[in-house]
């Protein structure tokens, strides 16, 4: 799957997509807290991510209801890809390394991260 990056926008009401699993514009707009962005803006932001591939609808009387196409897993998936090779050299120890620093993480806290990134590796090979 080709996945593409989201603008802001985009992932905004992706966000709200995966969490209500399908969507009418109506639906969209009331998830959004204090200002609220025009009807005719969300429904062009769904446009281009029915164009990416992101979203699919289908007609009920004359509402459209989105689905996502991709789950939020499979992007958060492509984003942390994406980042650990643009920023980080394809390194997960360099990333680690960053975000300890810039989170003033001690030595428990790592343990933490890596504990719970082992228990999610044991899930993975069980799956397979």
């Amino acid at each position: 799957m080709n996945v593409k990056s989201l603008t802001k926008a985009e992932e905004q009401i992706m966000q709200i997509i995966w969490k209500l699993r399908e969507a009418i514009v109506k639906d969209i707009l009331a998830e959004f807290e204090g200002s609220k962005p025009a009807y005719t803006t969300i429904a062009t932001v769904l446009t281009v991510l029915e164009k990416k591939g992101f979203v699919s609808h289908r007609k009920i009387g004359n509402s459209k209801l989105f689905t996502a196409t991709i789950s939020k897993s499979e992007y958060t998936k492509f984003q942390v890809t994406s980042l650990l090779g643009n920023y980080f050299g394809g390194s997960f120890p360099k990333l680690a390394s960053f975000f300890a620093k810039e989170n003033d993480m001690d030595i428990s806290d790592l343990e933490k991260v890596l504990k719970e990134a082992e228990k999610e590796m044991k899930k993975d090979q069980e799956k397979n």
